[in-house]
């Protein structure tokens, strides 16, 4: 691992997660819209307390922590390392100001800097390499947080009045001239997916990637087709016209129920239309505040339920994760939107591959311990860091959760 290059990615990625509070106010740094959120100065406080707890403390002599008081504060799920703030009241923290948080990220970076300049063939750096890809994954957290926190202000305040929703191929169009998807044939039999396991010191390592894409492993799968292109929020409207939010045999028992405890009507953040106007969802609210819903773009905020009953609406069903991770090896570009544009949906429960071991120690807790009442989530989305995707990536959610950029895309 070249601590150099390293070095000049890290600095990269903590000055990203800096920039993506410029547009913010004051006010909006604390905002932490539900319990399943976090606010802005919390997600950089933790991604610096990370590097703080797992790199510095333990292998600079040297350096001198934070009050110690802090590690109550922006601990996220770490047990061994002790006790935190519940997750639901770090809306509360309303010091240390933020001004003290950016001081803490800049000493935290000249201390990084410092030992990556000293230490360029330390077995450290894997830390190093996974704090930083922790961090990347807390900017699209953040992004996400704040989108489902403006949501709920009744001014629907934009992000950034000038946030550019991606642009692809198939993003044109009006829902009578949409195409119906090609069905993209894949033969199936014993496969491999996921990733080789990482041997610690290898200079030679292979590209980043986290525990729980470990083992590469064998599987079997029966010959099924992928959709080319994701749901759009044109075939989702139709889905909503022909009562799929009223069809409790579309739905899982649990799904059904929480629809109703919620009234679910439609997606996490389709707006309905203003007065005299048609038809009845005109609108989706975006990180540009309230913009005209497209037929032609792809449906997002979506939790599994819904993707499930819309699959099941269609004939069709959800891939599973070695099915997509096959697809998009083979496929190549012939799967569109497999990257950049939302996550996608997955018939998979979130379980460790054969053979799975987390890592030694607190950062073992990462990831393994999560692997229950869950599924996993393909793909990568729109708000995903450039270079953070790959075709292994298992992202995961509880199937109620639809704040995430998350659509679906069609199997049978």
């Amino acid at each position: 691992m070249d601590s150099g290059t390293l070095l000049s990615r890290l600095m990269d990625v903590r000055r990203t997660s800096e920039v993506l509070i410029e547009p913010l106010e004051a006010e909006d740094l604390c905002l932490q819209g539900m319990a399943d959120a976090s606010p802005p100065k919390w997600h950089l406080a933790h991604t610096t307390w990370f590097f703080e707890t797992f790199v510095l403390i333990p292998h600079c002599p040297d350096y001198e922590g934070a009050d110690p008081r802090w590690n109550y504060l922006f601990n996220s799920y770490y047990e061994a390392v002790g006790p935190r703030q519940p997750r639901p009241q770090r809306g509360l923290l309303s010091r240390p100001p933020m001004q003290e948080v950016i001081a803490w990220r800049h000493k935290v970076n000249q201390a990084l800097e410092d030992l990556l300049q000293r230490n360029g063939e330390s077995p450290w750096l894997e830390l190093v390499e996974l704090g930083l890809q922790h961090e990347q994954q807390h900017q699209e957290l953040m992004l996400m947080d704040l989108l489902d926190a403006f949501s709920r202000q009744p001014l629907e305040p934009a992000y950034r009045m000038d946030w550019q929703e991606p642009e692809s191929p198939l993003n044109h169009g009006s829902a009578k001239d949409q195409s119906a998807p090609v069905w993209l044939q894949c033969a199936g039999g014993l496969v491999e997916i996921g990733q080789d396991i990482q041997e610690n010191n290898n200079t030679n390592a292979q590209p980043f990637h986290f525990d729980n894409e470990e083992p590469r492993h064998r599987v079997w799968l029966e010959p099924y087709a992928l959709a080319d292109r994701l749901v759009s929020n044109g075939d989702y409207r139709a889905f909503i016209e022909d009562g799929g939010y009223e069809r409790p045999e579309l739905w899982m028992s649990e799904g059904w129920a929480i629809r109703t405890e919620r009234q679910w009507k439609a997606p996490r953040y389709w707006r309905q239309a203003r007065c005299g106007e048609q038809p009845a969802w005109a609108w989706e609210f975006t990180l540009a505040g309230r913009c005209p819903l497209e037929a032609h773009r792809p449906v997002r905020h979506l939790s599994w339920f819904e993707a499930d009953a819309y699959a099941r609406w269609a004939g069709a069903r959800l891939p599973t994760e070695a099915e997509w991770e096959m697809a998009a090896q083979e496929q190549g570009l012939q799967l569109k939107q497999s990257h950049a544009e939302l996550w996608q949906w997955t018939a998979s429960p979130y379980r460790p591959y054969p053979g799975f071991q987390p890592a030694q120690g607190a950062v073992g807790e990462y990831n393994g311990k999560f692997m229950t009442s869950q599924f996993v989530l393909r793909g990568s989305s729109h708000l995903t860091p450039e270079g953070h995707a790959r075709n292994t990536y298992r992202n995961f959610f509880a199937p109620s959760s639809r704040w995430m950029a998350a659509g679906l895309r069609l199997a049978r």
